[in-house]
Formats: structure tokens, C-alpha cells, sequence
């Protein structure tokens, strides 16, 4: 999926574990199918999964995760990741790499949420959690700067899927959403807590529908509230929508930042993603499309 990524296999798996963890040198390694992007998952026996960034940039995540999850956890309404060994660069791979415990649930399919008005209750008491923690020294979350750092790469991806008409984005509408968000006032108050990159893909259900953790915090840090509104359109349906606005007592301005932060991130995914990772492709299209639907310009 993207230039400098590793190759990584079951082989390499066994020998890495082997190498730095003799203890588990014995249970099965078998791939795990994920549509995630930067990260490689593993699973390690039944109780363990081993991810391996792809990318150099995949690397500085490990880091980062090494050290907040730990401090993030205890603060928090739900489930996070929880590291059972810190792997080091070997074998020829060039990049740390984790084992955490591995955490039961199925990642929510955006168009078939069982209970989006819990689930939205749900998301909305973990968003509300982090931005109530205080640790200092906090990096700057991935993309929780201000809405117009983002606007070129936007607008680029804007011009790509008007060349690509078999996608039937309506990029005039599209224009005029995000010409809005940006219009809106920017975060005024102090940089919050942010998961920062809430995708289906990030979150675990349970049977009945309800969240049951949240995993990569790869992108988490500080910066404006409206990073974590992602599951407003790349998840719920509108009555789930309504649900997590009503709970999470956003102003206006913040909505309309958060509306046009996921849908930027839909736009610049959506022409690199859609012959390489279906799941990311096809959610990036589920966002354009809850966004025009809306109806709340």
C-alpha cells in the first residue's frame, strides 16, 4: 500500500518472537486480515497479537504508544491496548515492534450498527474522557492542528476524483462542505486529549453492539476537539448521530470543524486507497457520502 513498506511474513513473525521472546517461541503465529494501513497484526497463541509497523513512520507510533498507553489506560472508560513485550529491530527487520494482549471484539461495519444510539453513548463517554485527562508533556495528535493545514492536500485529492468519474463523488458539493468547516471559528480554547484517528477499524464491538475497546493510538495527542467527531459519519447512522452530538455538547463551530476533518480525510483516502485496501476505500466513500447526506449546512 504505500512506497518503503516491509516485507513481512509468517517466518519473519517466528523468528522475531523467538529472538526476543524464547517464552512464547512455541505457540502458533498465523496473520491476522486487517484493513489497517500502517501495521502488520499477527496473532501469537490465543491470547497475544504481535504488530509490526510496515513503515518508517509505522515505527514512531510504537514509541509513542510505549509510552502513553500505559498512562492513558487507567483514565479511561474503555479498554485500550495493553503491551505484553517491546520487541527491538532484528532478523533485518529495521523497526521496534510490540505484543499486546489480545482484546475480543469485531471492528463495527459503518450501514449495520445493531445499537448506534448505545454505541454513540459509548463513543461519546470515551471521546469525553480523553479530553478530560490532564497528563502534561503531551505530543501534538496527528492532524490536531488547525483545519487549514489541511486544506491543499484536500483539495488536491478533490481534483483527483474529478478525474476518476467511475467514483461519482460530487466534488462541488464536497467543496462546499469543506469550504465551510474552514469557514468556521477555530478551537479557541486549550489543546484536549485525542485518540485522534476513531475508525471503525480502531474500534471494538461486542455481541451486543457495544464498544468494547479502542485500540491504535498511533495519532493520539493534543490539539482541537473536532479530530475525535470522526464516528459521526464514518460510522453512525443519523439517529446514532444524533446520539453522539446530544452527549458530547459540541458547540456548532467544533461540528462543523469535525464534519469537514472526516471529511477530508475520506477525500485524500479515497484516490490512494481504492485499488489497494477495499475496507478504507469503502468507508472513505460511506463518509462522503453520510456527509452530503446531512443535511446540516
Amino acid at each position: 500500500m504505500h512506497p518503503g513498506a516491509h516485507p513481512i511474513d509468517d517466518a519473519l513473525v517466528r523468528r522475531l518472537v523467538a529472538g526476543r521472546f524464547p517464552r512464547w517461541a512455541g505457540l502458533p503465529v498465523r496473520r491476522f486480515p486487517s484493513g489497517g494501513t500502517v501495521n502488520a497484526m499477527y496473532r501469537l497463541g490465543d491470547d497475544l497479537v504481535v504488530r509490526l509497523p510496515l513503515t518508517r513512520g509505522g515505527a514512531e507510533d510504537v514509541r509513542l504508544e510505549r509510552e502513553w498507553l500505559p498512562r492513558l489506560a487507567p483514565l479511561l472508560p474503555t479498554a485500550i491496548p495493553e503491551a505484553a513485550g517491546e520487541g527491538e529491530p532484528a532478523e533485518g527487520y529495521p523497526w521496534p515492534w510490540s505484543v499486546y494482549r489480545w482484546q475480543e471484539g469485531a471492528n463495527p461495519e459503518a450501514g449495520a450498527v445493531a445499537e448506534p444510539e448505545l454505541l454513540a453513548g459509548d463513543l461519546a463517554a470515551f471521546v469525553t474522557a480523553m479530553r478530560g485527562i490532564s497528563l502534561s508533556g503531551a505530543p501534538t495528535a496527528h492532524r490536531g492542528g488547525p483545519l487549514s493545514a489541511q486544506d491543499e492536500e484536500t483539495r488536491e485529492a478533490i481534483e483527483l476524483l474529478r478525474d476518476i468519474p467511475e467514483e461519482g463523488v460530487d466534488c462541488d458539493a464536497v467543496t462546499e462542505v469543506w469550504e465551510d468547516a474552514l469557514r468556521a471559528p477555530a478551537w479557541g480554547g486549550p489543546p484536549v486529549w485525542l485518540h485522534a484517528d476513531l475508525m471503525p477499524g480502531n474500534l471494538l464491538v461486542d455481541g451486543d453492539g457495544r464498544l468494547a475497546s479502542v485500540i491504535d493510538f498511533g495519532c493520539t495527542g493534543t490539539g482541537d476537539p473536532a479530530c475525535d467527531l470522526f464516528p459521526a459519519w464514518n460510522l453512525l447512522p443519523p439517529e446514532g448521530r444524533t446520539a453522539f452530538r446530544n452527549a458530547i455538547d459540541v458547540d456548532e463551530a467544533t461540528w462543523r470543524r469535525g464534519r469537514g476533518r472526516t471529511l477530508s480525510q475520506a477525500l485524500i483516502a479515497l484516490p490512494y486507497y481504492r485499488k489497494t485496501n477495499p475496507s478504507m476505500a469503502a468507508n472513505a466513500r460511506h463518509v462522503i457520502t453520510s456527509v452530503l447526506e446531512d443535511g446540516d449546512l
